[in-house]
């Protein structure tokens, strides 16, 4: 029975979602985001700006490398953010494939490579505008452009403040053309209380515009001051738990 299991599982397609990493300040948004779709079993193409590359070093003090970047993720997505602990080692490692943001030839630069869509986060501006636009400039821009032509969900995770009327005509195009655009915007109203919970909040909301099950947040249940009186309970009891009851995390009334 484990042996069919496992024939069955060699012989299921792969049907990866793509994460575009733009050069937008907010790298741990992306780390969660590929976390949480690993650990959901789903599989991943990668690919990272050469403007991202500079802001992971930024961020995180980690060099991304194509020759060395099966390492580099693992490092990137098992960094802790601030105070919050660090995550727990990320498994299944084996299912993200990297593409080169300069290798136009790659899978996903083609209608025909069978991918569930794309997750561009963050999205800075320039990527927004080549990808409204359909400059195509590099891989990511032609990979979104190709979600958007093939009627695939794509989720913009835009990271900029403030934003110019030119932006905002480019986001309002995206919408039109049937992209999720999604705001980097960290709710606080839920009691969170470190930073890691507010980028996973970010990342589960992304997660629920493309329909990919989580446990990122805790959700909203309609009871005002739900959470806090949660975390109460939390702390009284020794901090013990179920999954998915991040605490500080909830998405508001509204969302």
């Amino acid at each position: 029975m484990a042996e069919s299991a496992a024939v069955q599982q060699q012989e299921r397609p792969r049907r990866p979602w793509v994460v575009g990493v733009s050069g937008a300040s907010g790298t741990p948004y992306a780390a969660s985001v590929v976390r949480a779709l690993l650990a959901a079993g789903e599989d991943v193409d990668l690919v990272v700006s050469r403007a991202a590359r500079l802001t992971i070093l930024d961020e995180t003090g980690i060099s991304f490398r194509d020759g060395h970047w099966r390492d580099d993720l693992g490092a990137w997505l098992a960094q802790g953010l601030g105070d919050s602990p660090a995550p727990e080692a990320p498994a299944g490692l084996d299912r993200v494939r990297y593409w080169p943001a300069g290798d136009l030839a790659a899978g996903p630069s083609s209608g025909s490579y069978p991918a569930k869509g794309m997750l561009v986060v963050p999205a800075s501006t320039a990527s927004v505008a080549g990808i409204a636009l359909g400059l195509s400039k590099d891989l990511l821009q032609r990979a979104a452009s190709v979600t958007l032509k093939e009627r695939r969900p794509l989720v913009v995770a835009v990271r900029e403040t403030p934003l110019n009327g030119q932006t905002l005509r480019q986001l309002v195009a995206l919408d039109e053309a049937g992209a999720v655009v999604l705001p980097a915007s960290p709710a606080f109203y839920a009691g969170g209380s470190t930073a890691q919970q507010l980028v996973d909040f970010v990342a589960g909301r992304v997660l629920d515009a493309a329909g990919v099950p989580h446990t990122l947040y805790r959700r909203w249940r309609g009871a005002l001051g739900g959470a806090r009186a949660e975390a109460a309970g939390h702390a009284a009891d020794g901090g013990s738990g179920g999954p998915g009851e991040r605490v500080g995390a909830a998405p508001g009334r509204g969302e």
